[in-house]
């Protein structure tokens, strides 16, 4: 059986922390916030880029440990900003986002949760569809005031279930799974 002290969550994005913990949570894994600056490469995959933070953050506190990397690809942009998501938003934000859009609003958002220990290198992916909303609504963090879910009306920032639906729910629903079973 797994214990509390057995899973790191190494990020510097406590919103992913938190996000991550209460999905866990739902399938009793237990997660600790380690808050670490992590290299991040120069990568068109967020799969590579998770991969060489995994590795990074293992190197530096040697426990077992996920990180998270995750995107927002716009069709319209051809799946710009994608892996480069971070720095747009720290750059043009929603705002930038929404003033480069015009008809096509199709989107997707794509989560890979990578697991590391000593022995084991493992990704998991999950994607969600949607379209960027014209304008910001509700109070979230990242993209959930533009990103609506395909077959929704609300954005993530409006919606209550987003932590049962959403991409990085569907990777971590994936590792969990793996790892209650390793």
């Amino acid at each position: 059986m797994h214990k509390l002290s057995d899973l790191l969550f190494v990020s510097s994005n406590i919103h992913k922390f938190r996000e991550a913990k209460k999905i866990l949570n739902s399938f009793e894994v237990k997660i600790q916030f380690f808050k670490l600056n992590l290299e991040e490469i120069q990568s068109n995959s967020i799969k590579q880029i998770a991969i060489k933070k995994a590795q990074d953050a293992f190197s530096k506190c040697k426990k077992p440990l996920i990180v998270e990397d995750d995107g927002i690809f716009i069709d319209s942009l051809g799946g710009f900003p994608g892996p480069y998501s971070s720095y747009v938003q720290k750059t043009i934000g929603n705002k930038g986002i929404l003033n480069l859009l015009k008809q096509n609003r199709g989107a997707k958002f794509v989560s890979i949760i990578t697991y590391c220990d000593k022995d084991n290198l493992e990704s998991f992916e999950g994607k969600l569809d949607g379209t960027i909303s014209k304008s910001q609504k509700g109070k979230g963090w990242g993209y959930d005031p533009i990103f609506i879910p395909k077959n929704m009306q609300k954005t993530f920032a409006q919606l209550d279930e987003k932590n049962i639906i959403s991409h990085r729910y569907k990777a971590l629903k994936k590792f969990s799974n793996w790892y209650l079973h390793k």
